[in-house]
């Protein structure tokens, strides 16, 4: 009989904290990690934890919050994350849980910095221009899709950067539909406009459809990447496109002056019926 190591357990806490995490915060990405095989689906929440834990800390309304103590817990916490790539260990869960994925898998700093960057953006910048835009884009999102894909292709780099453009792609169009259906909350809540020359008081349906021409663009990139993924992750990876896919539809048929007020969102019965379609491999 095999006894558990002290790490092994505290590796298992430390994993078991960011599914919580998950849990609590993503319903859509909680729905599509169902379909990664382990120990994949556990590496995958272990990354979006710590992503949504750096997340909250520039975007929670609480005013006791102010923007420098966001700035000093988001610089503590990118230092402690890349302590623990370097010693293995943390006792922060969500960062102990991440850095266990990040070394077995090969993520390091050329990835994680390029994350913290962006975070910290939207504590200073409140609207970008197209240059600020592409690199919070892949800080925030791009290196989050990398890191994943890391996962999926551990220990095959051929593969990894076969498949590098595509994945930047999905995270790309990720971001930007959320960008779009969050466009009130980020401008009246928030204080940001994300899409460079964006007025959302004048937002326009052609406005709308130039943004998803876009968006529509990325996701045809992405797409070409999901049979080459290993079955480990391929059905997972194409719910999530599929879901995404469906929002943009529904943005389009959306009235600008709509999604300027209230969140477009995938009804459960349609996001069940993506996920059926993408368990039984069919595309979306």
């Amino acid at each position: 009989m095999n006894v558990p190591t002290a790490a092994n357990r505290y590796d298992r806490v430390a994993q078991a904290s960011a599914a919580e995490v998950i849990s609590g915060y993503s319903t859509s990405f909680g729905w599509a990690s169902r379909l990664l095989a382990e120990p994949v689906r556990s590496d995958v929440r272990s990354i979006y934890a710590l992503v949504r834990v750096a997340d909250e800390i520039v975007d929670d309304p609480d005013p006791v919050l102010t923007p420098a103590l966001r700035a000093s817990q988001l610089d503590g916490l990118e230092a402690e994350t890349i302590k623990a790539l370097e010693c293995a260990r943390s006792t922060n869960l969500v960062v102990h849980a991440f850095a266990s994925v990040a070394r077995r898998c090969g993520i390091g700093t050329e990835l994680v910095q390029p994350f913290f960057a962006s975070m910290r953006a939207d504590l200073s910048q409140s609207s970008h221009d197209s240059q600020s835009l592409s690199e919070y884009v892949y800080g925030s999102a791009e290196v989050v899709g990398l890191m994943c894909l890391k996962v999926f292709t551990a220990g095959d780099p051929g593969s990894f950067e076969r498949l590098a453009r595509a994945a930047r792609s999905l995270g790309a169009a990720f971001q930007k539909v959320n960008f779009l259906r969050d466009l009130a909350d980020d401008h009246d809540l928030l204080g940001r406009t994300y899409f460079p020359g964006l007025d959302p008081a004048t937002f326009s349906d052609t406005h709308r459809d130039a943004l998803l021409d876009d968006i529509d663009a990325d996701l045809a990139v992405a797409a070409t990447a999901i049979p080459h993924l290993p079955s480990s992750s391929r059905r997972a990876v194409q719910a999530a496109h599929g879901l995404f896919a469906a929002l943009s539809r529904r943005l389009r048929q959306t009235p600008a002056a709509q999604i300027r007020q209230a969140r477009v969102r995938v009804p459960d019965p349609e996001k069940a019926f993506i996920l059926l379609r993408a368990l039984t491999g069919r595309a979306a």
